[in-house]
């Protein structure tokens, strides 16, 4: 397959970035999650953790099977994400609403992922984006979920 352009490249190099910070944070959730909710949180975390690493092998893959080249280093990561590493949370609460805050900003460039990746007739680049917007959809639904108990 012929290189895609240095934009739709961008895109899914942001994906692997995101997805990366999140997997990291995530793990130190899972880590550091303390009080009454610890074994549902503590679960959680784990399942969203291990999503996050088959999303971010995908998502490089993608790239890779189109011609581009993944960020691959922690430097990188940090350089190219929208979402923050942050450990300001200690709470369960303020941790459930940080995957909130990252997962909707996760969703947008998704959004903006596939709407490239259709204009540029790339299907396989669309549907993969269109299948983590629904995957996404339904954790943010979940975790919004949880903070009005």
């Amino acid at each position: 397959m012929t290189v895609q352009t240095e934009t739709l490249q961008s895109q899914l190099n942001l994906q692997i970035a995101n997805w990366s910070i999140l997997y990291t944070k995530l793990h130190r959730f899972h880590w550091y999650v303390k009080g009454p909710s610890f074994f549902t949180l503590h679960t959680k975390f784990e399942e969203l953790y291990n999503e996050a690493a088959l999303v971010v092998d995908q998502v490089a893959e993608r790239l890779l099977a189109i011609g581009g080249q993944p960020v691959a280093t922690m430097k990188d990561f940090l350089e190219t994400a929208t979402i923050d590493e942050s450990a300001n949370e200690t709470k369960a609460a303020e941790m459930v609403a940080s995957l909130i805050q990252d997962y909707t900003a996760i969703n947008s460039s998704l959004k903006e992922l596939a709407n490239l990746a259709e204009a540029e007739n790339d299907t396989i680049t669309n549907d993969l984006a269109i299948g983590l917007i629904e995957k996404i959809d339904t954790h943010i639904w979940m975790l919004s979920a949880y903070l009005e108990a």
